[in-house]
């Protein structure tokens, strides 16, 4: 490593030769240690939600192709992965399903596709992608309570038929020529929400992996296909990890996905990578769930930093955004559960808006591919939290935020010295190498 090039606030500010090290230098030193490695970086990806396909299909031409390109493109976030709920979510136009009365003889994906199909396709011109595919409720003749809303329960007697659903999904896809890498067995498994929801406890989930989805994936062909428990809040990742992965259940789940709506947790979810390090964690979901917070937009990509950097650290391999695109007012959902996007459309002005948030991923899409590793990092104060990673193409990535005022520090690596100065409240990546 002899050159570091810095990044500050989304632009380029510095750049400069690493010096000798003499171990003199022991106060506000960030450490590298490239040989301690950790996971395997997976990738990062958002939703296509119909809400999010149908704003798109609003834009013109050149507007659509614009946002693609910002999460997409290499000179972008190159995004290489999407998730895409099966049937319809909070985050739809209407509620709909592919098998009006759970009939798979009447399987038709015309609806749940009409705007999300479109832009898959559009995507896939510029980025090859994979996808997350997440369901929100079963059919609602499925259901204890006959509706995708509110709740309810999977009745038993057709546990079954919800999993070969699950794989008729998985194969239109294939077919439509989107590889499918992972499906999670339930969108938010312990809430009961006004809109497209379905209640699962852990053994349940656990009997609906091992007897029902892991062996219809098999019958269909489909055994690589990852399969992902819990997908919903951090503070029972632990508890729900234990108990779905309990017996069988760690050989049929290929990790945990999780949401981060109920705080950090971070103590937990290491947990998690410590007691199952085979298993890959997954940020499945997150987005700012109102667009005013304290603090303006700032606040907001701050707010997102933190989590990124600190479920990076706990082990997590793939993170996922919410919406990649919402109207103005947060929407459509056809519920009014509105949210934050990385991008707003304006159809009054019809003008696109990049938002402060897309910085946050800015600093680490940008500069990580899958196959990377995660290197150890020692900060010297909780003020800078930071990640590292060593690229599968060359050089070290690390990423921080500064919590407080402006400071100036320098990276030890391999006998190396880098000097950074930090503003206060920035976020930072050096590349070096």
């Amino acid at each position: 490593m002899q050159e570091f090039t810095v990044y500050t606030n989304g632009k380029y500010s510095a750049s400069g030769f690493l010096t000798e090290d003499t171990e003199e230098e022991e106060m506000r030193l960030l450490r590298l240690y490239p040989e301690q490695t950790d996971q395997r970086w997976g990738g990062f990806g958002g939703a296509v939600t119909d809400s999010a396909a149908y704003v798109w299909s609003r834009m013109a031409g050149a507007q659509r192709q614009e946002l693609i390109d910002a999460y997409f493109s290499p000179a972008g976030l190159n995004y290489s992965l999407v998730r895409v709920p099966l049937d319809s979510c909070d985050f739809s136009l209407e509620p709909y399903e592919a098998a009006p009365d759970g009939d798979l003889a009447r399987f038709d994906v015309s609806r749940p596709l009409r705007y999300i199909l479109p832009m898959l396709e559009a995507i896939r011109k510029t980025r090859a992608v994979s996808l997350l595919l997440s369901p929100w409720s079963p059919p609602a003749a499925f259901k204890s309570n006959g509706a995708r809303q509110r709740g309810g329960k999977c009745l038993p007697e057709y546990r079954e038929a919800w999993a070969e659903y699950l794989c008729r999904y998985v194969q239109v896809f294939r077919d439509l020529g989107f590889p499918v890498f992972g499906l999670t067995l339930q969108n938010e498994p312990h809430a009961t929400q006004p809109w497209d929801s379905c209640r699962w406890t852990a053994e349940e989930e656990r009997a609906f992996l091992v007897d029902h989805v892991k062996p219809a994936l098999l019958r269909h062909g489909l055994a690589e296909v990852e399969v992902y428990c819990w997908d919903h809040n951090k503070e029972r990742v632990l508890d729900r990890s234990l108990a779905v992965l309990a017996g069988e259940g760690r050989d049929c789940a290929a990790g945990v996905a999780f949401h981060w709506y109920s705080g950090d947790h971070f103590a937990a979810l290491r947990q998690v990578h410590r007691l199952f390090p085979e298993k890959k964690l997954l940020l499945s979901e997150h987005c700012v769930d109102r667009l005013i917070v304290a603090g303006g937009g700032q606040a907001r990509r701050d707010k997102i930093a933190h989590e990124l950097l600190g479920d990076i650290e706990c082990g997590t391999s793939c993170i996922f955004d919410w919406n990649l695109l919402l109207d103005g007012q947060g929407g459509p959902n056809y519920v009014e559960n509105y949210c934050h996007a990385p991008f707003l459309y304006q159809e009054e002005t019809r003008t696109l808006v990049r938002q402060d948030t897309y910085e946050a991923y800015w600093h680490l899409a940008h500069f990580l591919a899958p196959g990377d590793e995660r290197i150890l990092s020692s900060s010297f104060s909780p003020q800078i939290e930071a990640t590292a990673f060593r690229r599968a193409a060359g050089g070290i990535v690390l990423a921080l935020r500064n919590s407080g005022e402006a400071t100036a520090l320098k990276v030890s690596l391999e006998g190396k010295l880098a000097a950074l100065k930090v503003p206060a409240g920035a976020l930072v990546t050096a590349v070096m190498h």
